[in-house]
C-alpha cells in the first residue's frame, strides 16, 4: 500500500494548531517511519476502496479510527496492518453517486448514503481553496447549514454531525486533530449522509448569531426570564438534575435499534430545558472540561457494578471517545460556534444517557472499590532488592499502571478499545492531579470525592472487562456490553 500513498490527502500526521488547543493530544513514543508509512497507506487504501457504511443498516467503517488510534499509541506497522486486514473483511466497496454533488445541489441529497462518494469529491474540492476552520463554520455551524426559513426539508448539519452515535463528529475530529485533509473530507461526507434525529434538542433557535441572543433564548425557553441563575452551573449539576427528574424514569426495555430516537422524541423538550440551565459564559474551555469529566463519570461510574466489575456499555463508551475530539474542533471555530458545539453535544450525550436506562452515579462506591492501581494478570516481575520504593511494593511491580494497559490495548482486536483507552490516558495526563473536593460545590451527590484517579480506575476496569489479550486472557464476547441499565425496571 505504501507505494500508492496519497500525500496530498494523507500527509504525515501532526497535531496542527496544538498551541491553541489547551487539551492538545499527544503522540506516544513508539511511532516510527515504518509505522507512519503503513498508516498513510492504510488511510489512502481505505479512502479509495471502501464506503463509509459497511452494511445497509448504517454500521460505520472504523478502519481509519483504529489505524490512527493504534499509530498514535505507538503500535508498530505489523499491528496496524493486521488491524486493517481484519477490518477489510467486513467492508463494502465504494460506488459512484447517482449524480455529482455541487455547490448548487449539496443540500438536495442529505441523508442519502448513495451520495457518499459525491459528497467526498465535493468536500475534497472545497478543501482545495478553503481551510478546515472555514468548512466547519460553513457546513456544520452556520445557520444556512442547519435551518433555512421556509424550506421543506431542513439541512440540519449539526444534527447530522452528532448522528450515528457521534461517529461523524469523531471522524471529522480525527481529520482536524491530525491535520489530514482526506480524513476531514470523509468526516464531513459522513455527516452529510446521516439522518437527523435530534431536532428536538438541536432546534432552529440554537443558531442565533450573538451570545446575547443565545442567553435570551435560553432564558425564555426555560421560562425564567430575568430569573436565570446567575451563579455558574456546572455540568455535574445538570447531570444531578437529570438523575432526579422523574420524567426520565425508564418504563420499558427498549428495542435493539431506535431507542435514542425514541428517547429524544419523548423527552427532547425536557432534556433541552435542563441543558439550557448550564452556564456557558466566561471561560468556555472550562465548560468543555466539564463535559470530559461528565462523560467519563457516565461511562465509568455509571457502569460500575462493584467487586471490580463494570458494565462496559457500548453506547456510553462512545460518549468518552467522542469527547476526545471536542477540544480539537472547539479550538478551530469561533466563540458563537463553540457555544453551539458544547450545548448541542451535551444535549445529545444526555439523550444517550437517558436512553440506556439512566443508571445511578454511585461516586462513593466507585472511589472506594475501583482500584487506582490496576495490575495486569499473569506472571509479575521480581524487582531487585534496590528497587524503589521497596522490592515488595506493588508500586515497584507496576510503577505506572497506564503502561501495561496501553501495551495490552495495542494487541486487542476491537476497534473501539484503543480510542477509549487513548482518551482516558489523555485525560489522566491533563487532569490526573485534580484533588478531591474540586467539585464539592456542584449538586451531584458525593462529587467532593471525585479526583483525578477517575480515569485510571475506569481504564483498569475496562481492561479487565474487555480482556487482557497480551497477558493471555480471552476477549469479551462481542467485545462490549449492550444490555443497558434496566435491571431495576418496574414493568
Amino acid at each position: 500500500m505504501s507505494e500508492n500513498i496519497d500525500q496530498k490527502l494523507f500527509p504525515l500526521p501532526y497535531h496542527q494548531g496544538a498551541f491553541k488547543n489547551p487539551l492538545f493530544p499527544r503522540t506516544w513514543p513508539g511511532v516510527t517511519p515504518a509505522s507512519t508509512t503503513a498508516l498513510q497507506g492504510i488511510l489512502t487504501d481505505n479512502h479509495k476502496r471502501w464506503h463509509v457504511f459497511f452494511n445497509d443498516r448504517g454500521f460505520h467503517n472504523h478502519a481509519a479510527h483504529a489505524a490512527l488510534s493504534l499509530w498514535c499509541l505507538g503500535a508498530d506497522e505489523s499491528i496496524l496492518k493486521a488491524s486493517y486486514e481484519e477490518n477489510c473483511k467486513e467492508q463494502r466497496p465504494a460506488f459512484p453517486p447517482p449524480e455529482p454533488i455541487t455547490k448548487q445541489n449539496w443540500r438536495d441529497h442529505l441523508g442519502d448514503e448513495k451520495f457518499y462518494q459525491g459528497y467526498l469529491d465535493f468536500f475534497k474540492g472545497e478543501l482545495e481553496h478553503k481551510a478546515m476552520d472555514t468548512l466547519l463554520e460553513e457546513y456544520v455551524f452556520s445557520g444556512d447549514a442547519n435551518f433555512i426559513p421556509g424550506a421543506k426539508h431542513q439541512p440540519e448539519l449539526l444534527n447530522r454531525f452528532f448522528e450515528g452515535l457521534l461517529h461523524p463528529m469523531i471522524h471529522t475530529g480525527f481529520g482536524v486533530e491530525f491535520s489530514l485533509p482526506g480524513t476531514f473530507a470523509e468526516g464531513l461526507s459522513q455527516t452529510a449522509v446521516h439522518g437527523a434525529s435530534s431536532t428536538k434538542v438541536l432546534p432552529p433557535t440554537m443558531f442565533v448569531q450573538s451570545e446575547a441572543g443565545l442567553a435570551s433564548r435560553f432564558a425564555s425557553v426555560i421560562g425564567l426570564g430575568s430569573k436565570v441563575e446567575k451563579k455558574d452551573v456546572h455540568a455535574f449539576t445538570i447531570l444531578a438534575r437529570v438523575l432526579a427528574d422523574p420524567a426520565f424514569v425508564p418504563t420499558k426495555i427498549p428495542d435493539e435499534y431506535g431507542f435514542y430516537k425514541e428517547t429524544v422524541e419523548l423527552h427532547g423538550d425536557a432534556i433541552q430545558k435542563h441543558v439550557d440551565q448550564w452556564s456557558l459564559n466566561g471561560d468556555l474551555q472550562k465548560k468543555l472540561d466539564e463535559l470530559v469529566w461528565t462523560n467519563a463519570l457516565i461511562y465509568g461510574v455509571g457502569g460500575f457494578e462493584g467487586d471490580g466489575k463494570i458494565n462496559a456499555d457500548f453506547f456510553y463508551m462512545h460518549l468518552v471517545t467522542s469527547s476526545l475530539f471536542l477540544s480539537s474542533i472547539f479550538s478551530h471555530v469561533k466563540r458563537s460556534s463553540q457555544v453551539i458545539l458544547l450545548r448541542g453535544y451535551f444535549a445529545v450525550c444526555l439523550g444517550w444517557y437517558i436512553s440506556r436506562g439512566r443508571p445511578p452515579i454511585d461516586i462513593a462506591s466507585f472511589f472506594k472499590d475501583a482500584s487506582s492501581l490496576p495490575v495486569a494478570p499473569g506472571p509479575q516481575p521480581t524487582p531487585h532488592k534496590t528497587a524503589h520504593p521497596s522490592p515488595t511494593s506493588p508500586h515497584a511491580i507496576t510503577p505506572d499502571p497506564w503502561l501495561p494497559i496501553i501495551q495490552s490495548t495495542l494487541t486487542h482486536p476491537d476497534d473501539h478499545l484503543p480510542k477509549l483507552q487513548r482518551a482516558l490516558s489523555e485525560y489522566a495526563s491533563h487532569f490526573g492531579s485534580t484533588p478531591a473536593g474540586t467539585f464539592a460545590d456542584t449538586e451531584l451527590k458525593d462529587a467532593e470525592l471525585i479526583d483525578g484517579t477517575l480515569f485510571i480506575r475506569t481504564a483498569g476496569l475496562t481492561a479487565t472487562r474487555m480482556g487482557w489479550l497480551r497477558e493471555g486472557v480471552a476477549p469479551l464476547d462481542n467485545f462490549w456490553d449492550r444490555k443497558g441499565f434496566f435491571d431495576n425496571l418496574k414493568l
